[in-house]
């Protein structure tokens, strides 16, 4: 829903620095891995601390280099390729799942019943896309839902940055809010998938 309400937007915002960062010799590809390899680095370092706030910063900063392959790829002389598009949707499933990953180590060593709350988010969130992927293979689109990964990314990581602050429950109900969504997404996915069989 997000991603496609702001993407012109956010498209026309970072196109001159897509172009600036292909000037200087960067590759989408390698934009994809620096950022990937940041965010799951930081994840496993300050999450399983407890550094919420900070670490949901350095996160946020890396998570912004999805946005620039894609322009890249766009842009570029080459054009997107498929093996891009392949290796950028299988980072994204690695990315997303370090951040829970990253946050469940902490709740396990705290004791925290959280814990298989953000478990369950996590198998039904890397159920969207699979859906979706599966669907595609079908040649039936399938990009809908309330919760793409967008909108899952933007709660997750408010929820944990708001926790680092102190902000009470902010966890819990972001958590709660995080698998209600991607529940309703898969539930939704399947039924575009149903409808179109």
């Amino acid at each position: 829903m997000l991603s496609t309400s702001l993407k012109p937007a956010v498209t026309r915002a970072i196109n001159p620095i897509a172009r600036g960062a292909l000037a200087i010799g960067l590759t989408p590809n390698a934009v994809t891995f620096i950022g990937a390899l940041g965010l799951v680095t930081s994840a496993l370092y300050f999450y399983p601390k407890g550094d919420f706030f900070i670490g949901t910063l350095v996160i946020s900063f890396f998570a912004l280099s999805d946005l620039f392959d894609g322009a890249m790829a766009r842009i570029s002389h080459k054009g997107a390729s498929a093996w891009g598009g392949f290796l950028d949707s299988t980072i994204d499933r690695i990315t997303d799942s370090a951040i829970l990953a990253g946050l469940t180590l902490y709740l396990v060593d705290a004791d925290d019943p959280l814990t298989a709350v953000v478990i369950v988010a996590l198998v039904f969130g890397s159920l969207v896309p699979y859906i979706r992927a599966k669907a595609e293979s079908m040649q039936i689109a399938c990009s809908g839902g309330i919760a793409e990964r967008t909108e899952r990314l933007i709660i997750s990581l408010t929820a944990i940055g708001l926790e680092g602050l102190g902000v009470p429950f902010a966890l819990a109900i972001g958590i709660w809010l995080l698998l209600i969504l991607a529940l309703v997404t898969v539930i939704q996915r399947i039924l575009i998938v149903k409808a179109a069989l």
